[in-house]
């Protein structure tokens, strides 16, 4: 038997001694599977989350190559109920208060650890802490469920298993342990522990090679150096899958294209879905509309364009509420989009056919105050697009195409729409990635393109001014100013700060302010954990030292 083996089952036997001497608290699931029995204390690894009496032999996987087509699960035999293990550990607490534990996961490469994680106390229902005895669950799936388990496995690999998992073999080791919060924290034994050949692929020599840029990009070339080997780097990374779902890079330095690259099925010609990258689509329209007087300014207020005494839960405070609160996500609404019970959160707004009414609905948090607090809110935005479609002339769609897309030079783009057939600023408006680094760089020129003031200077200023601090509780330190967000990259004790706009899938358009950089990446790892914290990382230690100053 493997050593591993003889270890586990060691600690198998003491955990089985321990119940022996303690009376269980709950009543386990009955262990009556024959593959259940003979691998207690062990974490077995599968291609699915099969039932434990289909489990045959030669279900068990040895060994996998780590790309995007495989997936990977994992089933855990244990000797007893999660409860009963923490029972063991604390005979003095009640069910409920054990309850208020987990299971610790320990994940191991190559016999280092890596990464370790306490489990929330509500990653699985408490009727199955107090009864299952063997824990199946997915680490990897091709089709990206909503589930902890996944989560979990992309939290290892983006903290510290990618860097672990270079190319050839290894060995994934995953430990299971139960754990207590009261009265303090305490973890028990091993229950169960399992290991798998874990294989990387070398990328082949055309996937990590950089791609020349192609004539006809509308772009001056740029002829400056930077360091290819990094880049080369970066894409051996994304044709290994351990970047994700990334679909392009554009990089433009002092307003050359410096680097255009495309991966996973995209090209020069692929028009991206970016999500909320087009909500700063949105304010940039509305400094062209308040620049041409069709709306006075960003301190006007909603009642300046809806009766908001025919909507429901009126209250004076929704008189007050102004444009600019909507563009810095700091209006009163009862809204915040990052909380699933929030009234005002966007997943409640889609499948309804009125999306400003759903907003104009809203009651106000009698807790907030404008521009004191921020809360992501989509459904603002749509309210925006709502304002600008009634009082630019021929519509936001046209007076868009118009005052920004045209002379920018873009007539490829396509946007969608919201029920009410007003093009949908909460997100979603579709151009090719070179496209997107035109708007970036119309941002840099202080909204000069081509000689013409497109964006009037003062808004692009008010637009990249720290209008309101980010929660760092919830999304990190940073700001936030007109529909654009404020972060600070930290390279080698050097600052290269950004204004960017970013959407779900790790969308994002980063406008440096010190720096003559403006750089697109397009991505479609849509509601992916893992999508921001990736493209973060590219260019902390991939992209900023490659082409930065």
């Amino acid at each position: 038997m493997h050593i591993k083996h003889l270890l586990v089952a060691a600690s198998c036997f003491i955990a089985f001694s321990a119940a022996a001497q303690t009376t269980d608290i709950v009543s386990p699931a009955p262990i009556a599977e024959a593959i259940h029995k003979q691998n207690i204390g062990r974490i077995i690894f599968l291609n699915d989350t099969i039932p434990v009496a289909q489990i045959k032999e030669a279900d068990i996987v040895k060994e996998l190559v780590l790309n995007p087509k495989n997936n990977l699960s994992m089933c855990a035999f244990m000797g007893n109920s999660l409860t009963n293990y923490q029972h063991q550990m604390a005979p003095e607490l009640n069910v409920a208060q054990l309850n208020e534990g987990n299971f610790q996961f320990s994940f191991l490469i190559d016999g280092k650890l890596i990464y370790q994680e306490n489990l929330h106390k509500g990653a699985g229902y408490n009727y199955l802490k107090n009864s299952r005895t063997a824990l199946r669950i997915k680490l990897i799936s091709t089709k990206h469920e909503d589930m902890w388990s996944r989560y979990l496995f992309g939290r290892l690999m983006m903290r510290g298993g990618e860097d672990a998992l270079t190319t050839g073999p290894h060995t994934l080791q995953i430990e299971l342990r139960p754990y207590i919060v009261t009265p303090t924290l305490k973890v028990g034994d091993v229950v169960a522990a399992g290991d798998l050949k874990i294989i990387i692929k070398p990328a082949e020599v055309k996937d990590v090679q950089i791609q020349a840029i192609k004539p006809n990009s509308g772009w001056t070339v740029s002829k400056e150096s930077y360091n290819k080997k990094l880049i080369e780097g970066m894409n051996e990374k994304i044709a290994q899958n351990k970047f994700k779902n990334i679909s392009g890079l554009v990089v433009i330095k002092n307003g050359k294209l410096l680097i255009e690259e495309y991966f996973n099925g995209e090209g020069r010609d692929t028009l991206h879905d970016p999500r909320s990258v087009g909500k700063t689509f949105a304010s940039a329209v509305m400094g062209i509309a308040i620049n041409e007087g069709y709306i006075k300014s960003e301190q006007q207020t909603l009642s300046d364009f809806y009766n908001l005494k025919a909507y429901a839960n009126y209250s004076p405070k929704k008189d007050s509420i102004t444009l600019k609160s909507l563009l810095t996500m700091s209006s009163v609404f009862d809204a915040n989009d990052s909380d699933d019970n929030s009234p005002g959160n966007e997943n409640n707004m889609y499948p309804l056919n009125n999306w400003v009414k759903f907003a104009l609905d809203l009651k106000v948090d009698s807790s907030k105050q404008a521009y004191q607090s921020w809360n992501y809110f989509t459904a603002g935005v749509v309210v925006l697009g709502d304002i600008l479609n009634q009082k630019v002339p021929g519509g936001l769609d046209k007076y868009a195409d118009a005052k920004l897309f045209k002379p920018l030079g873009i007539t490829n783009y396509k946007w969608q729409y919201t029920p009410q057939n007003v093009p949908n600023t909460a997100g979603g408006i579709r151009l090719r990635a070179l496209d997107f680094a035109k708007f970036g760089q119309l941002y840099k020129n202080n909204g000069v393109w081509n000689g013409k003031q497109i964006i009037p200077k003062e808004w692009v200023q008010k637009s990249h001014s720290k209008q309101i601090a980010l929660p760092v509780e919830a999304v990190g330190p940073g700001n936030y100013g007109y529909l654009f967000w404020n972060k600070t990259y930290t390279i080698n004790g050097k600052d290269y700060e950004t204004w960017y706009c970013t959407g779900n899938g790790g969308n994002k358009i980063f406008v440096f302010k010190d720096q003559p950089l403006v750089i697109v990446v397009t991505a479609t790892a849509y509601n992916e954990g893992y999508a921001h914290s990736q493209v973060d990382k590219m260019m902390q230690e991939y992209i900023l030292p490659a082409v930065g100053e």
